[in-house]
């Protein structure tokens, strides 16, 4: 499978502070690649790095778009979308007008249509559609959240990151944005997710990394991990151990 994207070695400090040591990982194109841990393992700083917002040293690397190294805006013209924790609306802007600044970066490329684009965010993002000439900064939290993931969509991206897309939402609407997560998948959009909520990042995930304390402390494929007895301990909780247990027992009845 075509690599997207590859760090290698990437370490970010904040003066004394080391928020990421070394870490090493690969996104690979049509996967969805996730970042578990928990607050403050450096998330964050994982995905500000690769997008060009901080300084940072090792290697990223965009094999697919060499120029996309170069700077932030080289980055956004090779069609890689990051939507930040914090969402960064334009909050006095209306629903329809965020969404057509999510394609202004690719106004000169004609093989995109953003008429066509945002015909799309608004099927999967109906309450958009309904919400179009309102202002942004009068939706909902789960509102503001669509339409930040619907403003990336916009770019037609080749890489999207998300980073805490469950953040502050409530239980129905994590579970509606981790479904237009798997749906986005089966669309072939390659995604690098960083997700504190272990246990849905690791059901819609191909690839996993658990990072704690700056440092990738495990990594390999989502369903291996979800069955990891260090992950069930740190991050799954007593469910999954029994749910685990459960897959095994059918297998040894067999036997």
């Amino acid at each position: 499978m075509t690599v997207l994207l590859d760090l290698e070695r990437l370490s970010v400090r904040y003066g004394r502070i080391i928020a990421l040591s070394e870490v090493s990982l690969t996104v690979r194109q049509g996967e969805v690649t996730a970042v578990i841990g928990p607050n403050g393992a450096g998330k964050t700083s994982l995905v500000n790095a690769v997008m060009g917002l901080i300084p940072s040293s090792g290697r990223i690397v965009f094999p697919a778009w060499p120029e996309a190294s170069r700077s932030v805006e080289a980055r956004v013209r090779a069609r890689i979308a990051l939507v930040p924790e914090t969402r960064e609306l334009f909050g006095p802007m209306t629903v329809l007008d965020n969404l057509r600044l999510g394609a202004f970066a690719q106004r000169h490329d004609r093989s995109i249509d953003p008429a066509k684009q945002l015909d799309e965010v608004f099927a999967l993002f109906p309450r958009l559609a309904e919400r179009r000439r309102q202002l942004a900064h009068t939706l909902s939290g789960g509102e503001r959240q669509m339409l930040a993931l619907g403003r990336a969509l916009m770019l037609r991206p080749r890489l999207l990151m998300l980073d805490e897309p469950s953040l502050g939402l409530a239980p129905l609407i994590v579970a509606e944005i981790f479904r237009i997560i798997a749906r986005l998948k089966q669309d072939g959009v390659s995604i690098l997710l960083i997700e504190q909520n272990a246990r849905a990042a690791l059901k819609v995930s191909d690839t996993a990394y658990v990072l704690e304390n700056g440092r990738v402390e495990l990594q390999g494929r989502a369903a291996d991990l979800a069955a990891n007895p260090r992950v069930i301990d740190s991050y799954l909780g007593v469910a999954s151990a029994a749910e685990a247990q459960e897959t095994v027992a059918p297998r040894m009845a067999l036997t």
